[in-house]
């Protein structure tokens, strides 16, 4: 398999970029499949690649009749996180964070995972006061998590409204510095190219019912 590199820019540049090989292959359906699932967003690409790297079943097939990520993953925040209170939504997305870590390098390709921080503001007492207790529950979990005051928000989001008449006024807030940004819509690109260089999936795209 190709892989991408800056040397490999560099190269391919003095030919125009005409000899990359190619990413995207179109492989012709097999009669049957020992996994077919339902459904090309997120879910269904991550389970037929985790299937193929964890576990070697290769004869898989994904059917979708729309389009790839057209469902909940052209539509999320694509923010990356693991800021939750609770034991096993905190180490759980945790264990999310670990894999989008590491995922540029096991698919070969940037999917431009940014690790720029999350902050979550507070606009009362009350909320403080909730959002210390999810820090420290965050801390004891071995997740990153910092308690903010007023200035230390305002030293971070200068451009933010601290005055004292608005509707919501910034008491403080809670961030996670390992918080990130992702383009989950780059990311299902990748991974359908992925996939189909594995030869492991084939599509057939239909309006109304699944035909085989």
């Amino acid at each position: 398999m190709q892989k991408y590199s800056i040397f490999n820019l560099v190269k391919n540049a003095f030919s125009g970029h005409q000899n990359w090989d190619l990413a995207w292959k179109d492989p012709t359906p097999k009669k049957e499949y020992d996994v077919v699932i339902i459904g090309g967003g997120g879910h269904g690409l991550a389970t037929a690649y985790y299937l193929a790297k964890e576990h070697n079943i290769t004869n898989v097939a994904i059917i979708e009749k729309g389009w790839i990520g057209g469902g909940n993953v052209g539509r999320n925040t694509t923010i990356i996180r693991s800021n939750y209170m609770h034991d096993d939504n905190a180490l759980f997305s945790e264990f999310g964070m670990d894999l989008w870590r590491k995922m540029s390098q096991d698919l070969n390709y940037n999917v431009m995972f940014s690790p720029r921080g999350i902050i979550n503001l507070a606009h009362s007492d009350a909320q403080m006061n909730v959002y210390a207790r999810r820090g420290n529950s965050m801390r004891l979990n071995g997740i990153d998590a910092v308690l903010l005051n007023r200035e230390q928000v305002k030293e971070i989001i200068p451009m933010a409204d601290f005055s004292e008449n608005v509707r919501f006024p910034i008491f403080g807030g809670l961030m996670q510095p390992s918080a990130g940004q992702q383009d989950t819509m780059r990311l299902l690109g990748d991974m359908q190219d992925k996939l189909t260089q594995w030869e492991l999936i084939s599509f057939k795209t239909v309006k109304s019912q699944v035909l085989m």
